[in-house]
């Protein structure tokens, strides 16, 4: 399921990305990973909070791994180009500050500076092998609903390995943790399926 559209669901995407930067304030490296990045427009917002939050030079050491299982949405988030359907919704002044017209008719691109920071990386993520170790955050909404109980508890598992420490995670608002995964992140947003990877897994 490839369904997604810009600036969905805000709220957890802005808590999460708020916790990440406290978190990783000073560090030279900076690792998100995107799972079940579908087109890129989750990725794309994701990198716009991110960019507004960040200072300059933090936001250079950044880098976002976006990955899916479909291989040709690596080549759409690559080019960054959307439809004006597609960025309607964006806030008037980051739509005008991070995308510009192409020269085709209704079609615009999303600015280097936020391309420079992506990377799709075709990744299934039921082969339980993390895209990335160290994740300062990960983000995985709208794919674990598709999995059957006992394969979103191993990927869970999965998140938690490759989170750093303090790491954080954005889950589907509709899909709460496992019981069985409870113990291994700690929620920090009451509005949000928002957590902070905690303890050591068991």
């Amino acid at each position: 399921m490839a369904f997604s559209f810009f600036f969905r669901d805000v709220p957890a995407l802005e808590a999460a990305a708020q916790a990440m930067v406290e978190e990783t304030q000073g560090q030279t490296r900076v690792r998100v990973w995107v799972a079940g990045c579908a087109m890129g427009q989750e990725v794309y917002t994701l990198a716009i909070l991110l960019a507004e939050k960040m200072n300059y030079f933090a936001f250079q050491n950044l880098t976002i791994f976006a990955s899916d299982i479909e291989k040709d949405f690596g080549r759409i988030i690559e080019l960054g180009e959307y439809e004006w359907g597609d960025i309607e919704r964006i806030p008037d002044n980051y739509r005008e500050k991070y995308f510009s017209p192409t020269g085709r008719p209704g079609v615009f691109v999303v600015s280097s500076s936020l391309r420079s920071r992506v990377t799709f990386v075709h990744h299934d993520l039921l082969t339980l092998n993390p895209v990335c170790e160290g994740a300062s955050l990960i983000v995985c909404k709208n794919v674990l609903l598709h999995f059957q109980p006992h394969e979103r508890i191993d990927v869970f598992r999965m998140f938690h390995r490759s989170l750093a420490e303090g790491g954080v995670l954005a889950n589907e608002n509709t899909q709460k943790l496992p019981d069985e995964v409870g113990h291994l992140f700690g929620q920090i947003s009451n509005q949000s399926q928002v957590y902070r990877k905690k303890g050591v897994a068991r």
